[in-house]
């Protein structure tokens, strides 16, 4: 018999089993009926059925049905497609999916393989804030395939620094517009000391008086 704490009591004959746990108010529970003899435990069976209830609400809680989608590429594909394709891989990966990116060769372009490996090592480039490659490309016939992960912190950083742009966006007008207003106030206070400088000034008079006449020289006389 196990105790409430986790000790071992030791082999005890069910009559004072019995005892002990009404002595205990708690209940004796067969815990290992299989066992020679058979092991019980002294606890409060309803705390343990409803702390057992909500473990398993936690787990199913924190479960995830996560599928694998899949988006097929050419090694001829246009930007346009290529684009349009690599968004939705993203919204897969936004929304937790795992995506098997499969590009598909036809007739010579199957003795050109660096082409594919080239558009998917594009795909990758695209989505690298949002995932990381779990199977690495393979060839498997006429395919290529690899397989793309969400990658939750590459998204938490992503989130951060679109967070912080959109901060630096908001902040910019304002210290623009009192940039402005600064030196809109400035030039008028240079404006305003400039008038009061000029009214402070006494206007200077020229003189009008007319040159002096040069003197004679009058001749020494014989």
């Amino acid at each position: 018999m196990v105790g409430p704490d986790g000790q071992q009591i030791g082999i005890v004959p069910l009559p004072e089993a019995l005892t002990i746990a009404r002595e205990a108010d708690l209940d004796l529970v067969e815990v290992a009926a299989q066992a020679n003899p058979p092991v019980c435990r002294i606890m409060d069976y309803g705390k343990y059925k409803y702390e057992a209830a909500q473990k398993a609400k936690e787990s199913r809680r924190k479960a995830s049905n996560v599928s694998i989608k899949e988006m097929k590429y050419r090694p001829k594909i246009s930007k346009g497609d290529f684009d349009t394709k690599t968004r939705k891989v993203e919204r897969f990966l936004q929304d937790g999916h795992k995506v098997k990116v499969t590009l598909t060769f036809r007739g010579r372009e199957m003795h050109h393989p660096e082409l594919g490996r080239r558009i998917l090592d594009d795909v990758v480039e695209a989505v690298q804030d949002l995932a990381r490659v779990e199977i690495f490309p393979r060839v498997d016939g006429r395919n290529m395939t690899m397989v793309l992960a969400p990658d939750r912190k590459a998204q938490a950083a992503r989130e951060r620094g679109a967070r912080r742009q959109a901060v630096q966006a908001a902040e910019m007008p304002a210290n623009s517009t009192t940039s402005t207003q600064t030196t809109n106030s400035t030039g008028s206070a240079n404006s305003t000391d400039g008038q009061a400088a000029s009214a402070a000034t006494p206007p200077q008079t020229v003189s009008a008086a007319a040159p002096p006449e040069p003197s004679r020289s009058t001749p020494d006389s014989i």
